[in-house]
Parts: structure tokens; sequence; C-alpha cells
């Protein structure tokens, strides 16, 4: 079954051809600082290095958050329309469970942590098997950063990530990672795609800023 994953969690855009569990391309773009959109290029990019056509795209598969708001809101949209453009089902992968599979590290515990800016941190606690299996132990969460060390260390479990100040083993969401994340993938089943939404972590600094001014939530639409 071709499918297409997606991830832009962090300031890095990855994308993957799979059939079945054999990555056929992929290929991974900056996303902080582009005078250019790039993801997209990136996805048609590694159709033509696959020599696969749109349309034989059997499933999407996102990574889901939490993350940059910015880049997730990109991958959302490409991935909606995709899935929406062929009739093909959308399904949702947590982006720290790509994290921990696309590092590919020996069994044991792993926390993974993504910089969420304004001192805190996004953690998920992970558990490699030895067959390389990934299970979630512990949601994503927003934490200080400052807790970080304690709460590694209260899990015993190794830090993992994209930052360099706050992980112990640096490493990017990686989208062909879900061949590995198989039965996670399939268990969370088809999203709605008139519904869903990356999970962002907490509400863009616009919005907040808007907010705070206005003294009521944001409309809706």
């Amino acid at each position: 079954m071709i499918a297409l994953a997606i991830d832009a969690s962090t300031y890095v855009g990855d994308v993957a051809i799979l059939d079945g569990a054999r990555v056929l391309a992929d290929a991974s773009v900056a996303m902080k600082g582009a005078e250019h959109e790039r993801l997209m290029p990136a996805v048609a990019e590694v159709l033509r290095s696959a020599n696969v056509e749109v349309d034989a795209i059997r499933r999407v598969i996102c990574g889901a958050g939490p993350g940059s708001f910015t880049s997730l809101r990109i991958a959302g949209a490409i991935s909606k329309g995709i899935a929406c453009g062929i009739g093909a089902p959308l399904f949702a992968v947590h982006s720290m469970a790509l994290i921990v599979a696309g590092a590919k590290p020996p069994s044991g515990r792993y926390l993974a942590v993504v910089d969420a800016l304004r001192g805190e941190a996004y953690v998920g606690l992970y558990e490699v098997a030895g067959d390389r299996s990934v299970a979630e132990l512990e949601p994503a969460r927003i934490v200080p950063a400052s807790d970080v060390e304690t709460l590694a260390n209260d899990f015993n479990a190794t830090t993992i990530g994209p930052s360099r100040e706050l992980c112990s083993i640096v490493a990017n969401p990686r989208a062909r990672a879900v061949e590995s994340l198989e039965a996670m993938v399939s268990a969370s089943g088809p999203v709605d795609l008139a519904s869903w939404e990356p999970a962002y972590g907490r509400l863009a600094e616009a919005q907040v800023k808007w907010e705070t001014a206005h003294g009521r939530p944001l409309p809706a639409g």
C-alpha cells in the first residue's frame, strides 16, 4: 500500500513515500526562515523520486504535533488537501513518536523533548522494545524547560529531540519512521477530514495577543 507521510512539527519538515514498510523516497526541508514554502515542493519531489503518481497514494499520514504552530498548520493543510483531493484516508501520528522511532535507538525509555519557547518544553514518554517497536507511556504535555532533566531522571529515561540544550540524543521527527509505527497509526484509525487539526500544544502567539487585547476568545471561523 502506497502511503505519503508528512511531518513539520519542528523547524525541519520531513516527507516520505512508502510502499508498505519499504521507504521509496524521502526528503527534509527547512521550515524556518524560508522565503518560500518548501514542504509542498518536497512532496512533489519525493513523488517524482519514487516514480509514484499522486492518485496512487492509498493513505496519508501526518505528524500531529505538538510543536511549531505555523509549520504544523502547513503540514496539516497539505495532508488534508491531498487526502481530500484523491479520496484517501488521513491518519495522524504523534510527532514525538516519529522522533523516537526515527532515531532507531536501542531498547529503553526515552523522554521526547521539543522546545516550546517561553522557557517551556513539550515532553512525551516512550518505550522502545527489543524489536524496535515504540509504545507511548505518557502523552505529550508542556512543562517548564528547567524540569526536563528531573523528569527524565524520574522516568529513568534518556532525553531525545531536536534541541541540543535539552536533549542527550539530538534527533528530528522522521516521516519515514511511520514504517515502524504501524500498530500506533492503525490503532488510532483515520481522522475526520472536516474537523481534524494538529495538536498544537497551546494557542498561537498571535491568538494570545489578540485575546489579551480584546479580553475575549478569538471568534471561530
